[in-house]
C-alpha cells in the first residue's frame, strides 16, 4: 500500500455513477430478468478503462473500477453466493430500512424516499412502477459461485490501470456483518454460524483480489449505522457486543492476508438525512481499530461528524496504520472548496502524521445501481476539489 511520503495521496470509496447503458444491465440483474451477458461484459471493459482513465486525469492517485459490475456495495453478492434466493414476496413489496431516524423523522423520510431512488436515474431506467429495493434471503448453505465476476473485476481494473499508467488500484467488498445486515438467514442455526459461514465463502473473494496485486478494500456501513437499527430496544454495552462479534468474524475472513494489502471503510449511511442518532465514532474507534486492516476509512465530511477529526487527539493511529478520511462528501451537491479540504487534511495530519494519511471521500457517490447521491457533473467537480485540496495541504505539510 502506497504512503503519502512526500504529498498527500488521494482516493476515494469506491463506487462511482455508472453509464446508463451499464445501469440498463445492472437494473434487469437485480430484478432477476435475462440480458445479454457478452455485450455487458465488452461494455463494462470500456466503461471500467474510461473511468480509470477520469480518476487520473481528476488527480486520483488510488483508483477503483467505479464497481461498475455490480448491482450494489453489497447486494451484489446474490451473484457470487450460493444459498441466497429472492422471494417474490419482495418484488411484490420492496423494502424499506427501519431505525430511530426514520421514526424521529418520519413525515421528512415519507417524502424523501419518493424521490432519493430515482434523482439522477436516466428516465429510460427508472421505473416508477418497481418497488424502490429488494431483499435476499440466505435460504440454503452458503458458497462462493463468483470466480468468474471476481476474475473479470480483477481483470478490467488491471487492464484500465496498465493502459492508463494508475499505479495502484482497489476493488471494494462487502464486509460479512454488511452482508448479514440485509440478507436475512432462513437456514443457519443462529447470527453465530450465518456469520462465519458468510466469512467462510467470502475469503474466497478477498484473496483473488489481493493475490491479483490488488487493493483490498473491506466496506462495512451497517457496522455503525445498526445501532440505529436497534434504538431504542438495545443499549450501547448490547451494541457494542454485537458488533465486536461481527469484527471477529471479518478477522477471521481475512486471516492470513497481509494487513498492508487491506482497507476497511465505515460510514453511518451517509445519506443526506438528520442522522441525529448516529452513533458517535469516539464510542466505536476501539473496534475499528480491532480490524486487521494496514488502512482505515471513515467518514469526515459531512456535518453530522466533521467534529469527530478530534478523535484522533486521543485515540493514537496504530504504528504503521493509515487513515483514510473522508475530506470531501457526497451526500450534499454543495462542492467543497480546495482550502477546505486542505484544513481537512491538516487537522488529520497534525494528530496523525502526515505519511500517514490519504485524502479520501466519505462513502461512494452511487452506492447501488439505483441510488445515486449527487449529479455525475459534482461527482467529478467534488473529486477535483479533493486533489487540488490535497495538493494545498502538500504545500503546507512539507
Amino acid at each position: 500500500m502506497k504512503r503519502s511520503i512526500d504529498r498527500i495521496l488521494t482516493t476515494h470509496a469506491g463506487s462511482l455513477i455508472r453509464p446508463p447503458a451499464i445501469l440498463s444491465v445492472l437494473k434487469a440483474e437485480a430484478y432477476g430478468e435475462p440480458y445479454d451477458e457478452q455485450a455487458f461484459a465488452s461494455e463494462l471493459k470500456g466503461a471500467v478503462r474510461g473511468v480509470v482513465q477520469q480518476q487520473k486525469d481528476t488527480g486520483i492517485d488510488v483508483a477503483s473500477d467505479g464497481e461498475f459490475g455490480k448491482v450494489g456495495w453489497n447486494n451484489y453478492l446474490m451473484e457470487r453466493l450460493e444459498g441466497l434466493s429472492l422471494p417474490q414476496r419482495m418484488l411484490a413489496s420492496g423494502f424499506r430500512f427501519p431505525g430511530q431516524d426514520r421514526a424521529s423523522f418520519s413525515d421528512f423520510y415519507a417524502q424523501y424516499d419518493r424521490i432519493q431512488y430515482r434523482q439522477w436515474l436516466p428516465e429510460e431506467i427508472a421505473e416508477v412502477s418497481r418497488p424502490r429495493s429488494v431483499r435476499w434471503f440466505c435460504t440454503a448453505p452458503l458458497k462462493y459461485k463468483g470466480q468468474a465476476a471476481i476474475q473479470r473485476d480483477i481483470a478490467n481494473l488491471k487492464a484500465a490501470m496498465a493502459e492508463t499508467g494508475v499505479e495502484e488500484g482497489f476493488l471494494p467488498v462487502v464486509a460479512p456483518g454488511s452482508l448479514e445486515a440485509t440478507h436475512p438467514n432462513e437456514y443457519y442455526p443462529n447470527d453465530e454460524a450465518y456469520l462465519y459461514a458468510i466469512a467462510d465463502a467470502m475469503r474466497e473473494e478477498y484473496q483473488a483480489i489481493v493475490d491479483a496485486g490488488l487493493l483490498l478494500q473491506v466496506d462495512d456501513a451497517f457496522m455503525p449505522t445498526l445501532y440505529d437499527w436497534m434504538l431504542p430496544e438495545k443499549s450501547l454495552p448490547e451494541y457494542l457486543k454485537f458488533t465486536e462479534l461481527r469484527v471477529e468474524a471479518l478477522n477471521y475472513a481475512l486471516r492470513g492476508i497481509p494487513e498492508d494489502r487491506i482497507r476497511y471503510h465505515i460510514c453511518w449511511g451517509s445519506w443526506n438525512g438528520p442522522h441525529v442518532s448516529d452513533v458517535p465514532l469516539k464510542d466505536i474507534v476501539h473496534l475499528l481499530l480491532k480490524v486487521n486492516a494496514g488502512a482505515y476509512s471513515v467518514e469526515a465530511a459531512n456535518p453530522r461528524h466533521e467534529h469527530e477529526w478530534m478523535v484522533w487527539q486521543n485515540t493514537k493511529l496504530p504504528e504503521g496504520k493509515v487513515l483514510i478520511p473522508g475530506v470531501v462528501t457526497h451526500s450534499t451537491n454543495v462542492v467543497e472548496h480546495p482550502e477546505l479540504v486542505a484544513w481537512r487534511i491538516a487537522n488529520f495530519a497534525r494528530l496523525a502524521g502526515k505519511e500517514n494519511i490519504i485524502a479520501g471521500t466519505d462513502c461512494g457517490f452511487s452506492q447501488h445501481w439505483n441510488l445515486i447521491r449527487t449529479h455525475e457533473s459534482i461527482q467529478w467537480a467534488k473529486l477535483r476539489a479533493l486533489a487540488e485540496g490535497a495538493a494545498l495541504a502538500s504545500k503546507q505539510l512539507w
